[in-house]
């Protein structure tokens, strides 16, 4: 079968005519313009390109204030974030100033309208659902929100409002890229105003879909709420790789419902088989499904994102789809493999193993002290986990072991839970070494400690202190999304000195009040 064909459009002639002569005439004589990305312009520096798989010097000419000046005449007006257009083009110069606020580099980056490539989640988008889209820079988000809008308001005939901050979606200029196709679109005057945009968007002008690139603000995640509410249809973006990301992120995890701390009854707690203090879900998320964006052609779907949390939060790894694209052009949908002899959505909450490496548990092998009777250093290679965090856990603990730079350093491979489902590249390539892998529920500094403690069957925390560090955190948690003052239940001295630095590590401040033995810890939010 033929590969399919996607239309690219760049008008990258017009984003050459900008630049001076000498670098335009480089860039062609070079060429494979037709993955060039981006071209460097920094004073004093010689002018770079860079392209998909690589980035090359244009020519042995530093780049002198008169080329800077050249380019910004010939461009756009800057606006407050340093960003500048070309009329009717998706191109984006951004300017480096110095303290002055002279400009002193400029980043000339190629926009493309690429059409065709919202096939992957054509059914998605057309089911009327709202939808986010995650992803690191780079991967396609905005290329596929464009993309969105143009077939919502072209094929569906629906009426589509593009909420353009920095004219990434529809070019620069009044008249917007035939790339958003029949949608409308409202430019922000400045950044910070991207709320109000929104919402007069949906009070002005009866939209039945609003697209948003980048909301990034809490006053951003609650306007986004308020439209959703009121039965618009939002596609929006947001900087991240996962949902766990978004869910611990204090700004932005209201989009998927945000979390709080909440005290359970003795009788419930023990039917869930959990501590008092739990976190929950405090409302619906904002958007129903979450698709995370690993490339232009692969990505992870979750499509009921209030189950997919509730689970997560329970301890569960919920169930995602895995969408990839083929040179064919036929997309395929599949659910990731589980890892043998297990079933991955009913691990208990504390289950640190997936899988073993063959000829026993690396931790036997610690036990019997290695090779030649030594003791023997457990090395632990931290996948989307904390180095940091658990370099902390391991030095307060004094236990045998230390951080793999790489997994062929390592004996096992610690990660979170839903990564341990989705069976990625890294954990097939530990399997494959021998590698065990051990799972924690969550990236804080509280499970790696549990963890550690239960693989050297360390017996020196009580449970009255595995409950109070739960209870800190949840705390901390509540003190930054509320920005209300909490207060913590009465506890040892020793054990308060640990809550203490729990906190003051988490950025926050906090002291304690009362009398022995009802002293307890007051946190303070910022």
């Amino acid at each position: 079968m033929a590969q399919k064909e996607y239309i690219s459009t760049d008008n990258l002639d017009l984003l050459l005519n900008v630049l001076p002569p000498s670098i335009s005439e480089a860039i062609f004589k070079a060429g494979n313009v037709e993955s060039l990305i981006e071209v460097v312009l920094d004073l004093g520096r010689f002018p770079e390109a860079r392209y998909t798989n690589r980035a090359m010097y244009l020519n042995e000419s530093p780049i002198h204030h008169d080329d800077l000046k050249f380019v910004a005449s010939r461009v756009g007006n800057f606006t407050r974030d340093n960003r500048a257009g070309i009329e009717r083009t998706l191109h984006r110069i951004s300017a480096i100033r110095n303290r002055l606020g002279e400009i002193v580099g400029l980043t000339c980056r190629v926009g493309r309208a690429i059409f065709g490539t919202v096939d992957i989640i054509r059914d998605v988008v057309e089911s009327g659902k709202s939808i986010l889209l995650l992803g690191k820079p780079g991967v396609g988000k905005t290329t596929l929100l464009r993309e969105a809008a143009r077939v919502l308001a072209d094929d569906l005939e629906k009426r589509v409002i593009v909420v353009d901050t920095s004219n990434e979606i529809a070019g620069d200029g009044d008249v917007p890229h035939p790339g958003i196709g029949r949608a409308r679109r409202m430019q922000v005057p400045q950044p910070e105003r991207q709320h109000d945009i929104m919402i007069e968007a949906v009070e002005n002008h009866m939209p039945e879909v609003i697209v948003i690139d980048e909301i990034g603000t809490s006053q951003e995640a609650l306007a986004a709420r308020t439209i959703a509410e009121r039965g618009v249809q939002l596609i929006a973006t947001v900087h991240g790789n996962t949902l766990e990301n978004l869910m611990i992120n204090p700004t932005l995890s209201d989009l998927v419902g945000g979390i709080h701390a909440v005290t359970l009854s003795d009788e419930e707690a023990r039917r869930r088989g959990t501590q008092k203090t739990v976190l929950e879900r405090k409302a619906p998320p904002t958007f129903d499904v979450l698709i995370e964006i690993q490339n232009k052609d692969s990505l992870s779907l979750h499509k009921d994102v209030l189950k997919a949390v509730d689970q997560m939060l329970r301890g569960f790894i919920p169930q995602i789809e895995v969408r990839e694209r083929h040179q064919d052009g036929e997309v395929s949908i599949h659910q990731p493999e589980r890892p043998p002899g297990k079933n991955l959505e009913l691990l208990e909450r504390d289950e640190p193993m997936v899988f073993k490496a063959e000829g026993g548990s690396a931790f036997q092998k610690l036990s019997n002290g290695g090779n030649g009777g030594k003791k023997k250093v457990l090395r632990i290679f931290p996948y989307a986990l904390s180095r940091e965090r658990l370099g902390r856990a391991i030095e307060e603990l004094g236990v045998s072991a230390t951080i793999a730079r790489d997994i062929d350093e390592a004996d096992i491979m610690l990660t979170l839970k839903s990564h341990a489902k989705r069976q990625s590249q890294k954990l097939r390539e530990a399997r494959g070494r021998d590698v065990e892998v051990h799972v924690v529920r969550s990236n804080t500094l509280t499970q790696m400690e549990n963890f550690l403690r239960a693989a050297f069957g360390l017996a020196n925390q009580t449970a009255d202190e595995t409950s109070a560090m739960q209870e800190v955190e949840d705390a901390v948690i509540e003190a930054v999304e509320n920005r209300r003052v909490v207060e913590l239940s009465a506890q040892p001295s020793y054990i308060r000195r640990k809550q203490h630095l729990y906190i003051e590590r988490s950025g926050l401040n906090s002291k304690s009040k009362g009398q022995e033995p009802l002293r307890h810890i007051i946190i303070y939010p910022h």
